[in-house]
This record gives C-alpha cells, sequence and structure tokens, in this order.
C-alpha cells in the first residue's frame, strides 16, 4: 500500500473529486453539492488523500453562520466526506478529517457541524449534545457538533445556499 497524502484541493482535482464523491454515495447528488459550493465560493477546506494511483478521499468544509440574538457567527460544515469504495475502512477519512480539522483550527475556526453517522464522527469529538440547542431543518441524532473554541450552543444554522438547491 502505497504512502497517502493529504492537499488541497485544485481546479484540475473537480473530475476526480467528482468520480470519488459519485462512487461514495453511489449517486451525483452529493458530487453536485460539492461543485455548487466550490462554484459559489462557499468552499472554506477542500482536501483530497492521494495515492500514487491517485485520488482515493475527498473531504469539504463549507461556510455555516450561526444566527444569534447576538449576531451572525462562523461556523463550518463538514460535508462531503467520500472514500473511494475500495479504499474504505483504511482510515483514510479519519485521516482527512483530523487534517481538516488541524488546519481549520490554525485558520481561527471555532465551531463544526455535521449531519452524520454519530458512532463514526463521534470518534473525532462530534456530539449531538453540542447541537441540540441549534434550529435547524436537519436537526435530529445525526446533527453534531464539535467547538474548539468558545462558540454559540443556540441560534439558527444557516447552511451555504448549494444545500437548499434543487
Amino acid at each position: 500500500m502505497s504512502a497517502l497524502i493529504i492537499r488541497e484541493a485544485g481546479e484540475a482535482d473537480r473530475p476526480a473529486v467528482r468520480a470519488i464523491v459519485e462512487a461514495a454515495f453511489g449517486q451525483p447528488a452529493e458530487a453536485d453539492l460539492v461543485e455548487r459550493l466550490v462554484a459559489d465560493g462557499d468552499a472554506v477546506l477542500e482536501l483530497v488523500a492521494e495515492r500514487v494511483d491517485g485520488i482515493v478521499g475527498h473531504v469539504l468544509f463549507s461556510r455555516l453562520v450561526v444566527e444569534t440574538p447576538q449576531g451572525r457567527f462562523p461556523a463550518v460544515a463538514l460535508a462531503p466526506l467520500a472514500i473511494a469504495p475500495a479504499q474504505q475502512k483504511q482510515g483514510i477519512g479519519g485521516a482527512l478529517v483530523q487534517e481538516a480539522h488541524d488546519r481549520l483550527r490554525l485558520a481561527g475556526e471555532t465551531l463544526s457541524v455535521v449531519l452524520g453517522d454519530p458512532s463514526y464522527y463521534g470518534r473525532f469529538g462530534y456530539e449531538h449534545a453540542r447541537a441540540r440547542g441549534f434550529e435547524s431543518e436537519y436537526q435530529s441524532e445525526a446533527l453534531q457538533a464539535l467547538a474548539w473554541d468558545e462558540a454559540p450552543a443556540t441560534g439558527r444554522l444557516v447552511y451555504a445556499r448549494a444545500f437548499s438547491a434543487p
């Protein structure tokens, strides 16, 4: 197995990213979401995992806003995380998320939100208890949050426009 390199995604990676995301989810909807988020300028951080034979994983964090009575608070939304089906269960997703978290913290981000499997995202510190106070159309046990510093625990989550596009 070749070494894994994690780096920022570039324009030349777009076809490979689309292929990975479609294959991982078995449909084009999440790949379309990635393209809209990037095109709209709402991608805060987009990383790919690469091996000698090409890109094997992808993660994107987009801008999310928490609206509170005190004002608007910037946060990020993790969506989507995709690993090539033949490369899953090898730690690639965890490596992507951890690297992204390190970079986001260094950039001054303080709150990340994800809608996903609690047993998977819980290993990175995401908790529904941290997201329970947010008003969101996605409010459920799958809505989880991770705060690296002081951040609101209540308010309305406003996702990037691409999340509500048809």
